[in-house]
């Protein structure tokens, strides 16, 4: 675990144990962000330190968030994919904040009223934030292009691996088979995002990418998919 670290201007990023996950090292371990758009606070995919001992974790990632959301007009919290709804209830409660995402994250909350979907297509969510489709059949992830940092932001579909290369995360033994369903019907939807001025991917495994993430996207995309389960 880490207490949040300024990457860049407007850019936190935290870690803290993955509240489910037991095969391995990778993926022990997740990231969140905090991003500043203007005027509002935006909290990526959150997680605060819950677990026995994780006191004082969770009262640097508080006291940080307190600290910026001090400063801001709205508080936000975005989720990528259902399963990252994981704090987004204590932080909406924390600082009166609406949680945006896909419709399904609403069955995790208990309370949903302060839910808003966040659709592809749509109507942009806070800070101008755009939800992309990703999939055939269509992902329950919803990847998010945010423009105040230029940044691409994935739940579990691309990753960096433990020698912080950018990749197509399969949890499926690769085999010729598995290349060729991300080759012809996976890569394809992910199209529109390889159109995007990207600086910066983030993701909530791994390293992000903090430059040249058009690029880093690309080569992404046109590389096998990374397999790791465990």
């Amino acid at each position: 675990m880490s207490p949040p670290k300024r990457l860049a201007p407007g850019l936190w990023r935290w870690t803290a144990r993955h509240p489910d996950w037991h095969p391995g090292a990778f993926g022990a371990e997740v990231a969140s962000f905090a991003l500043t758009a203007g005027d509002e606070l935006l909290l990526l995919d959150p997680l605060v330190p819950s677990g026995d001992g994780d006191a004082v974790a969770a009262g640097q990632v508080l006291g940080q968030l307190d600290a910026l959301a001090s400063g801001a007009a709205a508080v936000h919290v975005l989720v990528t994919i259902a399963y990252h709804v994981r704090s987004a209830a204590l932080l909406s409660e924390r600082f009166d904040a609406r949680i945006w995402g896909p419709p399904n994250a609403a069955s995790r909350l208990a309370e949903d009223a302060c839910f808003t979907p966040l659709e592809p297509g749509g109507d942009a969510g806070p800070g101008g934030v755009r939800a992309f489709a990703i999939g055939r059949p269509r992902r329950t992830e919803r990847p998010l292009w945010i423009p105040s940092h230029d940044a691409v932001a994935f739940g579990d579909a691309l990753v960096s691996t433990p020698d912080d290369e950018l990749r197509l995360w399969s949890q499926d033994v690769v085999d010729d088979r598995r290349v060729a369903w991300y080759r012809d019907r996976f890569v394809p939807t992910l199209a529109p995002l390889r159109e995007l001025p990207a600086r910066r991917v983030l993701v909530t495994h791994g390293a992000p990418v903090l430059s040249g993430g058009a690029g880093a996207l690309a080569t992404a995309l046109d590389a096998e998919p990374w397999y790791h389960h465990g």
